[in-house]
This record gives structure tokens, C-alpha cells and sequence, in this order.
């Protein structure tokens, strides 16, 4: 970015996406949300344009695009009327496979990258278990060294995409966690293949984003071969860390997207919809809150490519990123929620769009980490409190 604005090339990025989006309208994604079908045809036109490997070097088929970049396509995505349904839909190509670029053999690059990025493969991220949650260092899922590799045993929870994945970037203890010196130890990071006779996917009800599925997710006795270990044993915290501020950053900016559809929305009914002789947005109780909304997008915003900005300039982002995503997660909801309530009982219809934005716009407040968790994080890190659990 150029200070507070985006660079001609930048600019150019997210007109190219939006461009592209406008081929998904609204009735799209309305369909797409009701039936639960995957957007297979928005993932083609996007993997046609390049956009999976955006953050993906150059060498291995990608952009070479930074975190900036790629969070002003996923944005772009976003706002575009797609809202989590689109950005979930990719977001897990575009940085999901970065522990595997920057930690796997050259064989595992040359051979693996280039696949996720044509779309030949998609890959699911196996992390969060029932039982450990927000404690990574819990993970009980195992796997057991053999003569030829490792076998993997084990569940994971809230998987997207396990029902169409071909690969499976997973995390699994290889040292018991009563056996190292530190809880982070011991758990490896493998690349494995989606064996569905040994790997079985069970779909989550839940209130949105229906086309986008999440799993629970069952592995019994999955043989692996030794090259499926990423990186050395026993260092897949540690790589998992690698990516945790990029993804926040991303979710901050979708969700800032997803709310700016919302609002445009709603101000577009505000000036329309006319009652007792005038439009409802000449009314301040209509008009304020989507001002408000407004500037928390803005001021959000801000902090997503200040921490993204961060980030590309290898300089240390955790209280920026983790910043961004609760703002962007806050504000996102908020202007989703004002934008229901401009659209009175309208705003209740499908048909409006807008009560789809407001149920997708929890995902952000909720994953990928917690608000209590960020605060932690702020509480220790920046202002020096005692750690509180």
C-alpha cells in the first residue's frame, strides 16, 4: 500500500476480482446457500484467473503475491456479494498450503504446490479436535512411526471442505505429551492423501455458510508414507504459528468485505423504500447506525492492511493481526446486523440477501481464534498483565 491507499497494481487486483465476481450474482449465491451446493463453478473461474496460487511463489506456479495482495482479492470476493459462501470457498488455497512451501523438501513443493494451485487437488486442514479446541498442545490425534512412514488414528472437528478434499494437511502428536519438556512438542505436521476408506467425513449442520461444508472428521489406522511428514518431527506447532496471523489477517478482510456488501445493501433500500411520504434514510434512526457502521468497517480495515503491511515487510504483526480480526470480526457483524434492521421486516427474507450476510457474518467473531483468546493474546503481549490461564 502507499500509505492509507492502494498502489495502481493493487487497485488493478481488486477491480480484476470484482470483475470476475460479477459474474455470481446475487441469485447465485441465494441458490448456492439454500441447496448446499459447492460453487464449482465461481472455484474454476477463479483457479482459471490464477487466483489460487496468488500467494504462491512464482517457481512453484504462483503469483509470488504478498499477504497485502491476497487480502485484497479475498476482500474483493467478499464484497462482492459472495460474502464467507465465496471467500470460504478459496480461502483455504490461498495461504492454507504456505507451511508446506515453506517447510516442505523441494520434491514436496515441485511435486504437490502446482496441483493446489490448478485446482487438480484441494486440501482440507486437520487441526481442531473435539476435546482440545483452542489448545492445540491437546491434540490427540496420533501417529505412530512404522518401518515405511507413520500410522495416524484420530478425529478432527469443524474440517471445511473434507467432502471434495483429495489432500488432507494434518496435525498429529508422534511424541505423547507427557513424554517431552514443553506441551508444544512432539506434535508433527503431515501432507497426506484423503483416503476415504480411512478417512471418514461427517457433514455439521449448521446456521450458514450451507455450501461451504464443514466436518467432523474420523481417521482410522491411515498409513502414510514417510515422505507425508512435513518438515522435521515433532515441529508442527511451530509451523502452525507460521500461518496464524495471515489467516486472521485474511478472515479481517473478508469480513470486512462481507460487511460492506451488507451496508451497500441497506443503503440502497434506505434511499428506495419510502414511508409516511419520505425515504427511510432520511430518518436518523435509519441513517446513523449506517454511518456508524461505516466508519468501524473503515477504522477495521485499516488495522487488517496495517497488519498485512506488517507482515510483507517481515516485521513481527501478532498484535496488529489479532487486532484486525476482532475488529473486523466486530464491525462486520454490526453492519450486517444494522443492515437487517434497516431493511425492517424485509430484512428477515432471503430474498434481500441480507439476513444470509448477518448469519455468515458469526463465522469471523467465532474462527479462527476466540475474541477472549485475542484479548489474551493483546493483554500479555502488548500491555505486559500476567497470563490468565
Amino acid at each position: 500500500m502507499n500509505g492509507f491507499w492502494f498502489t495502481d497494481e493493487q487497485q488493478a487486483i481488486r477491480d480484476g476480482v470484482l470483475k470476475l465476481c460479477e459474474r455470481f450474482d446475487a441469485e447465485y449465491w441465494r441458490r448456492t446457500d439454500e441447496t448446499g451446493d459447492f460453487p464449482e463453478a465461481f472455484v474454476a473461474a477463479m483457479a482459471e484467473a490464477g487466483w489460487l496460487g496468488a500467494a504462491m511463489p512464482v517457481e512453484l506456479g504462483g503469483s509470488g503475491l504478498g499477504l497485502t495482495e491476497a487480502a485484497i482479492a479475498m476482500q474483493a470476493v467478499a464484497e462482492s456479494g459472495a460474502g464467507f459462501s465465496g471467500a470460504s470457498a478459496l480461502h483455504l488455497n490461498i495461504f492454507g498450503p504456505m507451511p508446506l512451501a515453506r517447510f516442505g523438501t523441494d520434491e514436496q513443493k515441485r511435486k504437490l504446490i502446482p496441483r493446489l494451485i490448478s485446482g487438480e487437488d484441494r486440501m482440507c486442514f486437520g487441526v481442531t479436535e473435539p476435546d482440545a479446541g483452542l489448545d492445540t498442545t491437546r491434540v490427540a490425534t496420533r501417529a505412530v512411526r512404522t518401518n515405511d512412514g507413520y500410522v495416524i488414528s484420530g478425529r478432527k472437528m469443524w474440517t471445511t471442505m473434507a467432502q471434495r478434499a483429495t489432500k488432507m494437511l494434518i496435525v498429529a502428536r508422534t511424541t505423547p505429551r507427557d513424554e517431552v519438556k514443553k506441551p508444544h512438542e512432539g506434535i508433527s505436521l503431515f501432507y497426506v492423501d484423503f483416503d476415504r476408506e480411512k478417512i471418514h467425513a461427517r457433514p455439521i449442520p449448521k446456521m450458514g455458510r450451507k455450501a461451504i461444508e464443514s466436518n467432523a472428521v474420523f481417521i482410522n489406522d491411515l498409513h502414510v508414507p514417510a515422505d507425508a511428514l512435513v518438515g522435521e518431527e515433532g515441529q508442527g506447532f511451530r509451523y502452525l504459528l507460521e500461518g496464524l496471523n495471515p489467516e486472521r489477517v485474511l478472515i479481517a478482510a473478508e469480513a470486512v468485505g462481507l460487511g460492506r456488501a451488507a451496508l451497500k445493501k441497506a443503503a440502497a433500500y434506505a434511499r428506495e423504500r419510502v414511508v409516511f411520504g419520505r425515504p427511510i434514510g432520511q430518518n436518523q434512526g435509519v441513517a446513523h447506525p449506517l454511518a456508524r457502521s461505516w466508519a468501524e468497517l473503515e477504522a477495521a480495515n485499516l488495522m487488517a492492511f496495517k497488519a498485512a503491511a506488517l507482515h510483507d515487510a517481515g516485521r513481527d504483526c501478532g498484535a496488529e493481526a489479532n487486532a484486525a480480526k476482532y475488529l473486523g470480526g466486530e464491525a462486520g457483524f454490526r453492519a450486517c446486523e444494522a443492515a437487517v434492521l434497516a431493511h425492517g421486516g424485509m430484512g428477515y427474507a432471503k430474498e434481500y440477501d441480507v439476513e444470509r450476510y448477518f448469519r455468515e457474518a458469526m463465522i469471523p467473531r467465532i474462527a479462527p481464534v476466540s475474541r477472549e483468546m485475542i484479548f489474551n493474546y493483546i493483554a500479555e503481549r502488548v500491555l505486559g498483565l500476567p497470563k490468565s490461564y
